[in-house]
């Protein structure tokens, strides 16, 4: 099946397409350097095509399915807002050219939650009324999270046009009994995806840190195997940082922290002693603050590319080389995780694609 792969990213949805039983030939679109450069080192035999607003379907041979997840930013409820009429946002009216131009089988679009409320619901309504006009698509939507995959607290919005009529069945709803049920996972499963979770029934107690939040108690508790979102530190309206087993919403700085103690080759913690049994984390420390000194002290760390990965349904050390550039720094690893799709939900929506087209 030829796959052109828009704003492709690292492969999130040709790795998808690929565990959901489809033989994918990729033509991928994208301007990152490093992403292009991971991508290429990934799917050796994909072809590159440049930027989206230089291809023309006139250019490329028949495309079975486009798949593309625009920039999100104009869209994203801790943006600006600036909706479809964003300069990168606006970038989902190449797609749409290019579904005309190609008139592929089917065509899959990932974004965020925001895009439902963006200017009132204007946009999303926009959006739709251009893919209908393209004319002979079926359109289906759901919001769709990673949690019922993997641990990662992350809702996305998957828009699925395909020709036909729906009387084999339809791509959605997709129910959250079809995920992984991850918190059954034990410690040592190949599958595990937060090492923090190696932190649970310690003897002598779990490690317990007040997270400083606007709650009704002014904190939130953060026990080991729990995560901290560390983002607008100085915020004194931000609640929610805490989660409970479950890592929240990637993003490109990763942004994101886990608790636990350094331990030995025996499993013991190293230099952990009664007073760190319950510590003050303030959110609005900042760098330089107490977030660094936890950090440091090792109460608190944040997650390695390596769980990044994983949390998206990378295998591990995706991102850790190119083709060309060969070793990838951590900050861009960590920024690509963040843009990529959730490997693990592109492979549910294909595999009901596959039943009903």
């Amino acid at each position: 099946m030829r796959v052109l792969d828009l704003f492709s990213g690292i492969g999130g949805f040709h790795l998808g397409l690929e565990r959901a039983g489809f033989e994918v030939e990729s033509y991928f679109s994208e301007i990152d350097k490093y992403a292009i450069d991971v991508y290429s080192n990934n799917f050796k035999n994909a072809t590159y095509v440049g930027s989206v607003t230089d291809v023309r379907g006139a250019d490329l041979p028949r495309i079975d399915a486009i798949t593309f997840g625009s920039p999100c930013q104009d869209f994203s409820l801790a943006g600006k807002r600036k909706g479809i009429g964003g300069d990168r946002s606006s970038l989902i009216g190449e797609a749409i050219r290019l579904i005309s131009e190609c008139r592929p089988s089917f065509f899959i679009w990932e974004n965020v939650k925001g895009t439902f409320s963006s200017n009132d619901g204007a946009d999303f309504w926009a959006i739709i009324q251009a893919f209908a006009n393209i004319g002979g698509y079926r359109l289906e939507w759901q919001l769709l999270n990673t949690k019922w995959f993997l641990p990662q607290n992350r809702e996305r919005i998957y828009l699925v046009g395909y020709i036909g009529d729906g009387s084999r069945g339809q791509i959605f709803p997709i129910g959250e009994s079809v995920g992984t049920n991850y918190s059954s996972i034990e410690e040592g499963d190949t599958c595990s995806c937060l090492t923090s979770t190696y932190y649970k029934g310690v003897a002598g107690g779990r490690q317990h840190i007040k997270v400083i939040s606007a709650t009704s108690k002014g904190y939130e508790e953060a026990r080991e195997g729990d995560t901290i979102n560390l983002s607008v530190p100085s915020s004194k309206t931000r609640r929610g940082r805490v989660g409970k087993g479950v890592a929240q919403t990637l993003d490109t700085h990763c942004n994101q922290a886990v608790i636990g103690y350094t331990r030995d080759s025996k499993g013991n913690v190293i230099n952990r002693s009664e007073k760190d049994e319950c510590n003050t984390l303030h959110s609005s420390s900042g760098q330089g603050g107490n977030t660094d000194q936890f950090i440091k002290q090792g109460r608190i760390r944040r997650l390695t590319p390596i769980e990044c990965e994983r949390l998206q349904g990378f295998p591990d050390d995706w991102t850790k080389y190119g083709k060309e550039k060969g070793l990838i720094s951590d900050s861009q690893r960590y920024k690509m995780c963040g843009n990529a799709v959730t490997v693990d939900v592109v492979k549910a929506v294909a595999e009901r694609i596959k039943l009903v087209i």
